[in-house]
């Protein structure tokens, strides 16, 4: 059975409230729901941007990949990703991921694998800027590791 799937990739602000409203309604007779929300930390307080380019049509290929890989591992209704692009501040949403399924552990295993691969795989490149210079920001080892993990 073929996954609904929605994407988007954009230098607007995420309303998560309206993203996570939307998604549950779209899904209100699924079992489990699992959103995620990830975050621009505060590493640097006062003095910190992000800034995330990509280049949008093989972002969105790769997406779609992530998504037809989860499909395939799990039993999933839905999926919803965001993903942010521009300049942005801690606080600021990177990236909204909602996955549906009739029972949670395949909602919370997807959202999980989708996350890894998002992290360590996907070609968005994020420059960090503060005070003391900017620096482009690479995935860690432990974000490749939990990648791994899938195998």
């Amino acid at each position: 059975m073929a996954v609904a799937s929605k994407i988007a990739i954009s230098d607007a602000n995420l309303n998560i409230d309206e993203l996570s409203g939307a998604f549950r309604r779209e899904n209100k007779f699924a079992g489990a729901v699992v959103i995620f929300v990830g975050n621009v930390r505060d590493d640097h307080p006062g003095d910190l941007t992000l800034t995330l380019e990509c280049y949008e049509p093989l972002a969105l290929d790769c997406i779609n990949m992530f998504i037809r890989e989860a499909s395939s591992r799990w039993d999933l209704l839905s999926i919803t990703i965001h993903h942010r692009t521009g300049k942005l501040v801690p606080g600021d949403e990177i990236v909204f991921v909602g996955v549906a399924s009739a029972h949670r552990r395949d909602a919370l295993f997807a959202a999980q694998f989708l996350m890894d691969y998002l992290k360590s795989d996907a070609p968005f490149w994020k420059k960090q800027t503060s005070c003391a210079g900017s620096h482009w920001v690479m995935p860690r080892a432990v974000d490749y590791q939990d990648k791994k993990s899938w195998n």
